[in-house]
């Protein structure tokens, strides 16, 4: 028996939900998959700049777990690079969370800093 997949936490929807390469209409692309819990990863170790231990903690999953999930996400966006594929944001195992202060995915009112206290939704 396998055991479930743990719930990521993930802070927002994104607001593109496809990437591609300019001048080619998207039914002539192949098309990678990066799933939201691989965006957040992407999200919290690149722009936010955490360390893989804070940033698993605010996923809700392990250190090695989170690991995975962002080099899964690199690769993914790297093959695409590389070979001209379009970027779909779809799926995965996620739980959506909010913080407060935060309002339809904009940073509003603490000059760029985020602040602790994430909240079930």
């Amino acid at each position: 028996m396998v055991r479930p997949k743990i719930h990521r936490r993930v802070w927002a929807e994104p607001s593109v939900r496809y990437f591609k390469p300019q001048g080619i209409p998207l039914a002539q692309l192949e098309e990678n998959t990066l799933t939201e819990d691989e965006l957040e990863a992407l999200r919290l170790a690149d722009i936010e700049g955490l360390y893989h231990d804070d940033a698993a903690k605010q996923m809700g999953i392990s250190r090695p777990t989170f690991g995975r999930i962002l080099a899964n996400a690199r690769r993914n966006i790297a093959e695409a690079m590389m070979y001209g594929k379009a970027i779909r944001i779809q799926g995965g195992e996620i739980r959506r969370i909010r913080t407060p202060g935060f309002a339809r995915g904009r940073r509003r009112g603490f000059g760029g800093r985020r602040r602790r206290g994430w909240t079930e939704r």
